[in-house]
């Protein structure tokens, strides 16, 4: 079966709440068992996974159950003083947020960027 690859980048905190009506639209329309879905966040964007302070938790858990793979990049967490312990347990490190999207998108991903 055929589906769509779909990765989300986000940079901005002001943005988060755009970002996850935008997934979660997404699979409502397309149909979750039709989409790979993975959203990097870097730059500020990355404290929206801290657990300490963490308003958007029940969304990025659902959205992590519905297999959305949720990524926080590597730099921008040190940039930020923020340790790997201090995140959400669903959501992947990845060493660059930039890299990561340069990879997805070299391999046919479409990249939206709220």
């Amino acid at each position: 079966m055929y589906k769509n690859n779909v990765i989300f980048h986000i940079d901005e905190q002001d943005k988060v709440g755009l970002v996850l009506h935008n997934i979660s639209n997404l699979i409502v329309d397309l149909g979750e068992g039709n989409l790979n879905i993975e959203m990097v966040a870097n730059g500020d964007a990355v404290k929206m996974f801290a657990r300490s302070t963490n308003v958007f938790e029940t969304t990025l858990k659902e959205l992590a159950e519905k297999k959305v793979v949720l990524c926080a990049c590597a730099n921008a967490m040190r940039d930020l003083g923020i340790q790997k312990d201090e995140l959400l347990d669903f959501v992947t490190v990845v060493s660059a947020g930039v890299g990561e999207i340069v990879k997805k998108q070299a391999v046919g991903w479409v990249y939206i960027r709220p």
